[in-house]
């Protein structure tokens, strides 16, 4: 019997016990579809990571600090350090902050003078009180940095020029309608007062030409993306009055590795000379690990689902050994080897399983697709660019040739006892 031919043979037997098969098809398309759907949700929440990345902060890029081992986060007492400056509140109980000893400008050129350090840049601490469009109303923002390399994503128009001298400024997109524009479009090209308060409660004003919109993604909703001149401009404007030895006081800086450092290599390097350094991917790394945990355990679930299928296959293939036994008599009495008998019957297993997993993965499309659609117009809504359950391809096709293996691992003990059956005693069965 040539290989097409066992091919269709094997297909054909498949159907010769309708609701059995159909039985054992079903138990493996609960696995499947298990599988393909929490692999899509693993890809798709991955992927949304890996594109807001950019938005947050460029893959080189690492957030430097000068650290106090002795003033770690805490609600204790804490002696003065007129050094320390305040950082962003910690997670933990009311009060609870972290301070660090102020980066000023001798540390910045340091830093610039390190090894795998291409460049780098103080992050100003710029307290904005309101952005107002040319006859609208004024509305509370804060201040976000953009340094090289980082690429937000975009509603509209595009990012300010870092290294530009103009003052440039990106809005979030949930602040166009509100300060007057018709939307994202009419926003680009537009100028904006920014204003920001100095010690003695002065107000200053300095404006900006708007050159993008940018989706709200993990960001805050108000939040304004300032190239590094207007950054400046701000900042100079709200330290009116401050004595210039006490301008140069910044908690952290970013730094921009340079190219071919490994940052692994470069933030030793920082530790030694007394600095911390961290990269989004570090700052991201925990929730990154909870999600591929939730898929892990989801993803067993749906193993332990397929490892009961395949009791089912094996189930099956006895009972169709033992209905074909006289057959399998006869074909081997014809000259079939025991080799073919083996192959016909393993092809049947894996038909089998290749029934349940390409069923299995297509309603998981059908309906991870769907209720990826509801959900970002529904729950999601405040997270553009969220695809919560995404396919890929390849990981669906190995997927689908996985659960096969497993169908055809199930179907060798059926197979290698139809093998092993005697032409005379087969004949003889009754």
């Amino acid at each position: 019997m040539k290989t097409l031919d066992l091919i269709g043979t094997a297909v054909a037997n498949t159907f010769r016990s309708k609701t059995r098969t159909i039985l054992t098809v079903l138990a493996i398309f609960v696995g499947a579809f298990t599988l393909t759907l929490t692999n899509g949700l693993g890809t798709g929440i991955n992927a949304f990571i890996d594109d807001t990345v950019g938005a947050i902060g460029a893959s080189d890029t690492l957030t430097v600090t000068k650290t106090d081992a002795d003033a770690a986060a805490s609600t204790d007492p804490q002696e003065y350090d007129p050094d320390a400056i305040a950082s962003a509140p910690q997670a933990g109980p009311p009060g609870t902050t972290s301070a660090v000893t102020a980066l000023t400008d001798g540390d910045i050129t340091a830093l610039a003078e390190l090894p795998g350090i291409a460049r780098v840049v103080p992050v100003r601490a710029v307290s904005i009180d309101y952005v107002q469009a040319a006859g609208g109303d004024p509305y509370v923002a804060r201040a976000g940095s953009l340094v090289a390399g980082q690429t937000p994503q975009l509603a509209a128009g595009a990012a300010p020029d870092v290294d530009a001298a103009a003052l440039q400024v990106a809005l979030p997109d949930a602040l166009v309608v509100p300060m007057g524009f018709a939307d994202a479009d009419a926003a680009v090209g537009a100028t904006v007062t920014i204003a920001v308060t100095d010690p003695l409660r002065t107000l200053h004003t300095v404006e900006a030409q708007v050159t993008g919109v940018t989706e709200d993604a993990f960001g805050s909703a108000t939040a304004l993306t300032l190239n590094t001149a207007l950054e400046d401009a701000l900042s100079a404007a709200q330290n009116t009055g401050v004595p210039v030895d006490q301008q140069d006081r910044y908690a952290s800086a970013s730094a921009t590795m340079a190219a071919g450092a490994d940052a692994d290599t470069v933030k030793t390097t920082l530790a030694d000379a007394g600095y911390t350094g961290t990269t989004v991917s570090d700052q991201l790394g925990t929730f990154t690990a909870v999600i591929d945990g939730i898929v892990l355990v989801l993803n067993a679930f749906a193993v332990i689902a397929l490892l009961a299928a395949s009791f089912g296959i094996v189930n099956t293939l006895l009972m169709s050994v033992q209905e074909r036994t006289r057959e399998i008599g006869l074909m081997k009495a014809m000259g079939m080897g025991s080799g073919r008998v083996f192959t016909l019957f393993s092809l049947e297993a894996v038909f089998i399983g290749l029934l349940g997993s390409a069923i299995g993965a297509v309603v998981a499309i059908v309906v991870g697709t769907a209720v990826s659609a509801q959900l970002a117009s529904t729950l999601l809504s405040d997270l553009p660019g969220l695809q919560l359950i995404a396919f890929d391809p390849v990981s669906i096709v190995l997927t689908t040739l996985a659960v096969m293996a497993i169908a055809f691992l199930a179907g060798t003990l059926p197979a290698a006892r139809a093998a092993r059956a005697d032409p005379v005693e087969s004949l003889r069965y009754e």
